[in-house]
């Protein structure tokens, strides 16, 4: 399976802009994903052929207890054959005995479909995506830079505490692929931000107030006129309540499908890649 196909995909589907041509670094970027995940959860990793030619792929990881689908694409012309089906089958063997399972979907309606069947409900999301007007962002933040020698013991703890599993090994991918770190400590409240471009990867706190002050100073990275941030569930209404006070439109967005769950998922941004 290519990229345009993938990208076509994407597009058919996907809210918002299209997606921008792809540069070498996200090209490099989505091939150490999936080498990673293949080191690191073999028994997730799965592609579909059709003689010759890739139209599919699942990547899902097992942290702990935790199961989650980091990727399941079918080429467009070969949809609606039963493939998404097989590969999000045998992406679920490695969910078995896990506490929590959960997906982050696009908005093709086959998906959905196909991840509601699977027992995961659906929990509809926006986007919060548009021009940013700088003059509303908050100073003195308390935000800072980390790092990711120093500061991955911080991350676990505050993300296992939302989701139920550390990232692990997911730390060291996101530090490979360039991914920056911000975080932020208040007496006994903690919390982080992963942001790649100026874009949230992820970002979880101890308190929705320090979680709103880290997604300000993600915003105030961003590398280009226009933000995106996605998976605004309504349990994320802190995150809702940054947005609008940003100026930014907010439109349907893709969506948390989830099946069981070990953490409150609150105050939490998830990251597509890892979770």
């Amino acid at each position: 399976m290519n990229a345009a196909a993938m990208r076509a995909m994407a597009a058919a589907y996907e809210a918002g802009p299209p997606a921008p041509e792809r540069t070498p670094e996200m090209v490099e970027r989505g091939r150490y994903r999936i080498a990673h995940l293949q080191r690191t959860d073999p028994d997730g990793a799965w592609v579909a052929v059709d003689g010759d030619r890739y139209v599919g792929v699942a990547l899902s990881l097992r942290r702990g207890q935790m199961w989650f689908l980091s990727l399941l694409s079918v080429a467009t012309d070969v949809q609606a054959r039963g493939i998404g089906k097989t590969l999000l089958d045998a992406s679920l063997r490695t969910a078995e005995g896990a506490g929590a399972a959960w997906i982050l979907a696009t908005a093709d309606p086959k998906a959905l479909r196909r991840y509601a069947l699977a027992g995961f409900a659906p929990h509809a999301g926006y986007s919060a995506m548009g021009q940013l007007d700088r003059s509303v962002v908050p100073a003195n933040l308390g935000v800072r830079d980390g790092a990711w020698s120093g500061h991955g013991e911080l991350v676990d703890d505050v993300v296992t505490r939302l989701r139920g599993a550390p990232y692990g090994p997911d730390l060291a991918a996101m530090a490979a692929t360039g991914q920056e770190l911000l975080v932020a400590e208040d007496g006994a409240d903690r919390g982080f931000c992963i942001v790649r471009g100026g874009a949230v990867g992820s970002l979880g706190a101890t308190t929705p107030e320090l979680a709103q002050r880290l997604l300000w100073a993600a915003l105030a990275r961003a590398e280009k006129p226009g933000v995106v941030v996605d998976w605004l569930t309504a349990d994320q209404q802190w995150a809702i309540d940054v947005a609008l006070a940003a100026r930014l439109p907010l439109v349907a967005g893709p969506s948390s499908c989830r099946r069981t769950l070990l953490g409150p998922m609150t105050p939490f941004l998830p990251g597509g890649a890892y979770g």
